[in-house]
């Protein structure tokens, strides 16, 4: 048996949605709120779901969210074999619940499986579109994956569950534990999740690239060496050449002008190696223009973290939407 925990904070008709699509295939509710002011708790009444409300006195994560959503399940003594973790701004596909829980059966080795999540509306801007690209990765063996999964109940426990204090990549941060904790983790070839990023503005992209360099930073801090390749590349490309650049246009212009061709440079590859993964060539050439663009924000994220961990502050959550 399978229960979904659903997490969410003011997402509307995006939360209808995606309970609709939860009691359609058979499963119970728990949802988990983070403080929305509007009908989202009604709405997970009205469908039948467990309502757990978070304390806003402590900051707010999609970890500590749920993790709030197993500890309801818990205390009611009837912990269920498998955990449908997604977030409220998902549909969950028809019949991915089954298939989930039959792959989880036939291999008991296996902690959690997922399968694609796709983007409902990828030609609404080049925001949306980018991530439905992120989404779509081979199916088979893992190390880690996003936070819609269907995870063994058992497999949770033992790999301790979430960390609310992580505010971003939490999912790759639970992901770790459960590999050391011996289990294997699959993506199924299938479609799991259809989601609704609603990214139609720069600022909102920008600050979604500010909150991955936080999680960078702070799962590569609990975890080392993980996220190490991607710390090197924000530091190169978001920091160290930028400075160059600073520096280039007081003391050298050829400095300048290096600086500019390593970014040119950077653009260019990340634009084959698009093209070489199927996307098309006009696509690739606005993705590899925010991805090139997107290390300086993570800069900003990874910066936060530090600032965050050297003062002792709270790692509050950084909204995009």
């Amino acid at each position: 048996m399978t229960t979904a925990i659903v997490i969410g904070r003011n997402e509307g008709k995006r939360l209808i949605a995606c309970l609709k699509s939860l009691t359609g295939q058979g499963v119970e509710i728990v949802y988990v709120d983070s403080g929305s002011w509007d009908n989202s708790v009604a709405e997970a009444r009205a469908a039948g779901a467990l309502v757990v409300e978070l304390d806003a006195s402590l900051p707010f994560t999609a970890a500590r969210a749920r993790q709030a959503g197993f500890d309801a399940l818990n205390a009611t003594g009837d912990l269920p074999e498998f955990m449908q973790f997604v977030d409220g701004d998902c549909i969950v596909v028809p019949g991915w619940i089954a298939a989930a829980e039959t792959a989880l059966r036939d291999d008991p080795t296996l902690g959690l499986v997922t399968g694609w999540r796709v983007e409902l509306y990828p030609e609404r801007s080049i925001y949306n579109a980018l991530c439905d690209f992120e989404w779509h990765r081979p199916a088979g063996d893992i190390a880690t994956c996003g936070g819609d999964m269907l995870v063994r109940s058992a497999a949770f426990e033992a790999a301790g569950g979430f960390d609310g204090s992580v505010i971003a990549a939490e999912d790759d941060e639970f992901c770790v534990r459960l590999a050391r904790a011996g289990w294997k983790l699959r993506r199924l070839p299938l479609e799991m999740t259809r989601h609704d990023a609603a990214m139609l503005h720069f600022g909102q992209w920008w600050q979604r690239a500010v909150r991955s360099g936080h999680g960078f930073a702070q799962v590569g801090w609990m975890h080392p060496p993980y996220f190490r390749r991607e710390q090197l590349r924000v530091l190169a490309y978001g920091l160290i050449l930028p400075l160059l650049a600073i520096l280039g246009l007081f003391a050298s212009g050829w400095l300048f002008l290096a600086v500019l061709a390593a970014y040119l440079m950077s653009y260019i590859r990340t634009k084959r190696g698009l093209v070489a993964q199927g996307l098309p060539y006009w696509e690739s050439r606005r993705h590899a223009r925010l991805l090139t663009l997107s290390k300086i924000p993570n800069m900003i994220g990874m910066a936060l973290f530090h600032w965050r961990r050297l003062r002792g502050r709270a790692m509050r959550i950084i909204e995009y939407k």
